[in-house]
Parts: structure tokens; C-alpha cells; sequence
């Protein structure tokens, strides 16, 4: 019974609606502008947000996530003058101290070395200069994400053994071979003949310029302190990267663990301060966040001001129907009609006018988001339509309660006359 009222007085709001909107279209049009121009604001600032956000942290994918580096300067200064002489002095990282954790850690799910450089590969009369030459350990494809597209990954006798073997970027393998297969063919890098047994997927540019694995050739560590002098002080400074267990929230315990062997092995007393920095790419990307939290505050005040006006004149149309059926309101009531009863008659009429700006504002959002944007690809989410349908719910019971509550408390008599 109850839901018989609700359909009933569902189609008899929405008749009404449209009878106002077709009235004076002019009207409606004005006053529905400022609704469809705020929601559109604020969905189209969260969606540039979010495809913001999406794109930058894909951009720092190959950091990896869960994963914890030793290196020498920390990510974060807490010191605006920090001093950088300190920084630079402290020691590289050393194979055997890789070695050490390696045996040690028990907070690990993988660890690995890396070493990186850049050089000139060449193939017969083909080259390509200023390409990345990473060396690497076995479980380096454990840490980060290493995808084949042809060939085959690193053995773990090859990695041992400093076979000299590499696994080449996209960009790297259509350049030097733009005719036929890389697989098999030997490319000499550094005076070292060596030989290509896999080819990663294409990447692709990344949003804000990170680095590719499409211009990156990678071989083994062992391989790659053939090609590079690496000092305990001077020379190549290597990338020691541990990936944590999912469960340990925060990578806390294995953080606390390398501190405490990285310190042993190195040799440091207890009062002496560490010569290393443990980071987290992770923190990069919380960095990030709070300025997307700013943009996202910017977004509501900008499309808040332009909803307000909208909201007015939502509210204006419904006093304004108020007084245009003033006499119906009384002849509705004469027959028994409840105060609930128009009130929500009005109110939901307020609510879908209102809906209606808001689908309008969320789909220009929609069109735009087959503008071009270079290499960022802007996505309108379900979390963010569902945003605009809220919002433009609540923008619509505000609007609409004062004139909703104005027409239910209208007397019979007094409405019949006015007529």
C-alpha cells in the first residue's frame, strides 16, 4: 500500500516537473545552469584529480610497492638545511653487505642488488647511445615487475655465473633490430660482445617522464662489475631494494630488522648514527597525495559557490510553483490529502530538477574526457558519478524544503480562495 503511494506520488512529482520545466523553459534553463555548472566543477576537478593521481602513482610503478632501498640520501629531509657534505660522504653499498641481508633477513620476500649505468649499445651498423644498463641479481623480478614480451628471463646459473647475456627494452630492440628477431643475435656494449635473450614488453612514455624500461638493457650484476669500477667509496653506487611480506603493514618489522643489520655489518656503535637511509617509494607518493587533497578543497569551493547560486534558483522555481498551484494544493487537500503527502509532492520535484542539472553537468564532464591530454588519460569514475548524484540530491532537498514545507502547511480554504 504504502509503495502504491510512493509510486504514485513519484509520477505525479515528476509530472509536475516537467509541466514547470516546459512552462518557461527559459526560466528553467537559467535556474538550472548554476547547478549544472557547479556539479561540473566539482565532478570535473575530482575526476582530473583522480586521473591525476592514477597516472603519477602508474608513473612510479617501477619503484615497486611494498619494497624497501638502501640508499645514502633519505627521501625526506626533516632539515630544510640538511647537510648534503654528510649525505655524500657515507659509503656505498656493498655486494657482500647484499650478501649479509640476504642470508639474514627473515622479514623478506625477495631481495636484490642493482647496479646502474648508462652506454652505447651497437649492432653491426646500428646504435643507440645514452640507453640505461642495469645489473641485477636473480630475484630482481621478485622486487619489481619485469615483463617479457619475447624470449626468456635470466637463468639463475646465468646470474651467478656473469654470463654475458641481457634481456632488452622495447625502444632498445626496435632500434637495433628493425628488421629482423633480437632473440640470439649478439650486441656489443662496453667492448663486451653480448648476447640478447629476451626482449621486454613495451611500456610506453610514462606521465610525468619516469624512467622506461623500453630504452633499458639489463644484465647480470656479476656481469655488470665487469663493465663498471664499483668502490666502497667512489664509483657506482648500487641500489640494494628488499620487498616485504604483504602482512607486515607498513614494512615496520622489516625496516627495524635492516636497521639492525645493516648497522652490525657495518660496523656501527651504538651511539654512532646510521650511514645509510632506508626508503619507501611509498612515501613519494603520500607526498603527492596532499596535494591532490588541496586541489580536491579547491574543486568544492570553486563548484560550491556555483551550486550555491544554483541552489537559489531551484528554490526560487519552486516558490514559484508553489504559487502557481496554490489552488490545486487546496483541492488536494479539501479531498484528504496529507501535509507528507505535498510536501514530498514538492520535494521531490526539487530533488529532480536539480538530478536533471546534475546528469547534464555530469555528462559535459563525460565529453570531455574524450579531449586529448597528451599522455594523461582522464577517466570518469563510478565513485565520482555516484559524488555528482549525491550532491545534486542534496543540493535539491535544501533548495526544496522551505518552499515543500511552505505549500504543506497551506490551509485548504484559504489555498481554494486564493485560486
Amino acid at each position: 500500500m504504502r509503495f502504491g503511494i510512493f509510486l504514485k506520488l513519484l509520477g505525479e512529482s515528476i509530472r509536475f516537473a516537467v509541466q514547470v520545466l516546459t512552462t518557461n523553459l527559459l526560466r528553467t534553463t537559467l535556474s538550472l545552469l548554476g547547478v549544472t555548472i557547479g556539479i561540473m566543477l566539482i565532478i570535473s576537478v575530482f575526476t582530473m584529480v583522480d586521473s591525476l593521481e592514477k597516472n603519477i602513482k602508474d608513473s612510479l610503478d617501477f619503484l615497486g610497492s611494498n619494497v624497501v632501498t638502501v640508499d645514502k640520501f633519505p627521501f625526506e629531509f626533516d632539515d630544510p638545511n640538511f647537510p648534503w657534505w654528510k649525505y655524500f660522504r657515507r659509503p656505498n653499498n656493498s655486494f657482500s653487505e647484499y650478501e649479509f641481508l640476504q642470508a639474514n633477513l627473515k622479514n623478506a620476500a625477495a631481495i636484490t642488488i642493482v647496479g646502474r649505468s648508462s652506454t652505447t649499445a651497437r649492432y653491426k651498423s646500428s646504435s643507440i647511445s645514452g640507453t640505461d644498463i642495469w645489473g641485477m641479481t636473480y630475484q630482481y623480478k621478485d622486487v619489481y615487475e619485469v615483463e617479457i614480451g619475447q624470449g626468456r628471463y635470466f637463468t639463475q646459473q646465468e646470474i651467478e655465473g656473469g654470463r654475458n647475456v641481457a634481456i632488452i627494452g622495447d625502444e632498445v630492440a626496435k632500434t637495433l633490430f628493425p628488421f629482423e628477431t633480437a632473440i640470439g643475435k649478439d650486441i656489443k656494449v662496453r667492448g663486451f660482445n653480448v648476447r640478447v635473450i629476451g626482449v621486454m614488453e613495451k611500456e610506453g612514455e610514462s606521465f610525468i617522464g619516469t624512467p622506461s624500461s623500453d630504452d633499458r638493457i639489463y644484465i647480470p650484476y656479476k656481469m655488470f662489475t665487469k663493465m663498471y669500477y664499483i668502490g666502497r667509496r667512489w664509483g657506482i653506487n648500487p641500489s640494494v631494494a628488499v620487498k616485504g611480506f604483504e602482512e607486515d603493514i607498513g614494512m615496520v618489522e622489516l625496516q627495524n630488522e635492516m636497521e639492525g643489520l645493516l648497522r652490525k655489518v657495518r660496523g656501527l656503535r651504538p651511539k654512532e648514527e646510521s650511514n645509510f637511509a632506508l626508503n619507501r617509494p611509498e612515501a613519494i607518493a603520500d607526498a603527492l597525495g596532499g596535494i591532490f587533497d588541496i586541489l580536491g578543497a579547491a574543486g568544492w569551493i570553486i563548484g560550491g559557490f556555483s551550486i550555491l547560486v544554483g541552489g537559489f534558483g531551484i528554490m526560487n522555481i519552486m516558490f514559484v510553483s508553489v504559487q502557481e498551484r496554490t489552488k490545486l494544493i487546496g483541492i488536494q487537500k479539501s479531498l484528504g490529502a496529507k501535509n507528507y503527502f505535498i510536501l514530498f509532492q514538492f520535494l521531490f520535484e526539487s530533488v529532480f530538477l536539480c538530478l536533471l542539472g546534475g546528469a547534464i553537468g555530469i555528462l559535459l564532464v563525460y565529453a570531455l574526457t574524450f579531449i586529448p591530454f597528451g599522455s594523461l588519460e582522464v577517466v570518469l569514475t563510478v565513485k565520482n558519478i555516484l559524488k555528482g548524484v549525491v550532491i545534486a540530491s542534496v543540493i535539491g532537498i535544501v533548495s526544496g524544503i522551505i518552499p515543500s514545507a511552505k505549500a504543506a502547511r497551506l490551509d485548504p480554504v484559504e489555498a481554494m480562495r486564493a485560486g
